[in-house]
C-alpha cells in the first residue's frame, strides 16, 4: 500500500472544506476537518500565499479563489472530450447497431465516460458510466497502452509492477500494426471489445471500444469490419478535439 504523505493530505482535507461552503472561519474548518487549529491556521497562511484562498474578513474568514479553477481543467477536458465524441459515437452506433464506450486513462485503469449503450439496439448491458477497466487486459486499457508514448507506457506498467515483459511488448507492437485491440476474455465469456486510440499528434486522448457477442464474429471478423470504421470514427473524434 502507498504510503500517504501527512501534509499532503491534510492540505486537501481543508481544500475540500473550504470548497463546500462560500466561506468559512479557523474554528469551522478545524471542527469539519479534525485538524488542530495552528495547523488549520497554518495551512490557510500557505493556501494564502500562494493565491489559492483569500480572507474575506475576521468574521466570515475564508475562500477559495478562482486559482483553484486551474486544479480542475483535466477535468474540463474531459467533459468537453465527451461532448466531442458523443454526437460522431451516436452516429456510428445508428448505422453499425453495436454499442460504443468511450474510456480515458485514471489513475492505473481506464474510466468509462460515455456510453452509446442505451441507444443501441444490440445492447446487452448498461451503459457502466464511471466503470473502471483493467489497463492490462481490457481492449480499452491495451490500445491506450499500445499508442500511448513510450515513457507513459513506461511509467504505467512500473506502476503495476511490471519492468519488461516481451510478450507484452509483441502484443502491443500487433496492436500498433493492426490499428486495435480486443479485450483478453474468458474462454467461456460470451462478450468481446474491440477498441482503438483516438490521438492527436502523438499524444492519445482516450479510447474507443465496441462490444459484441462472440457469437455474433470472431475476433478475425470484427477487425475486417470494424477496425476501419472503429479508426476513422477516432480521427474524427481527434480532428474536433482540441486541448
Amino acid at each position: 500500500m502507498t504510503a500517504i504523505v501527512e501534509p499532503v493530505r491534510r492540505s486537501l482535507a481543508l481544500l475540500e472544506a473550504l470548497s463546500r461552503r462560500s466561506h468559512a472561519t479557523i474554528s469551522a474548518l478545524a471542527a469539519e476537518t479534525a485538524l488542530p487549529r495552528p495547523t488549520v491556521v497554518r495551512l490557510l497562511q500557505t493556501l494564502v500565499a500562494l493565491g489559492y484562498a483569500t480572507q474575506v474578513s475576521r468574521t466570515l474568514g475564508y475562500r477559495l479563489t478562482d486559482r483553484v479553477l486551474g486544479l480542475a481543467q483535466g477535468i474540463r477536458f474531459v467533459d468537453h472530450f465527451v461532448d466531442v465524441a458523443a454526437p460522431h459515437m451516436r452516429r456510428f452506433t445508428q448505422e453499425h447497431g453495436w454499442p460504443l464506450y468511450l474510456g480515458t486513462i485514471s489513475h492505473r485503469a481506464i474510466t468509462i465516460r460515455y456510453s452509446t449503450a442505451p441507444e443501441s439496439p444490440m445492447s446487452f448491458e448498461r451503459a457502466a458510466l464511471q466503470r473502471r477497466s483493467p489497463i492490462l487486459s481490457s481492449a480499452l486499457g491495451r490500445a491506450w497502452l499500445a499508442f500511448c508514448s513510450t515513457e507513459e507506457r513506461r511509467r504505467a506498467l512500473r506502476d503495476l509492477g511490471i519492468v519488461h515483459d516481451a510478450r507484452l511488448a509483441a502484443a502491443f507492437a500487433r496492436i500498433r500494426r493492426d490499428g486495435y485491440a480486443f479485450t483478453i476474455v474468458p474462454r467461456q465469456s460470451r462478450l468481446q471489445g474491440i477498441a482503438v486510440a483516438i490521438r492527436q499528434d502523438k499524444r492519445v486522448l482516450g479510447c474507443i471500444s465496441m462490444r459484441f457477442l462472440r457469437s455474433a464474429m470472431s475476433e478475425a471478423e470484427a477487425g475486417a469490419r470494424y477496425g476501419a470504421p472503429l479508426n476513422a470514427l477516432a480521427a474524427a473524434i481527434a480532428g474536433d478535439a482540441s486541448i
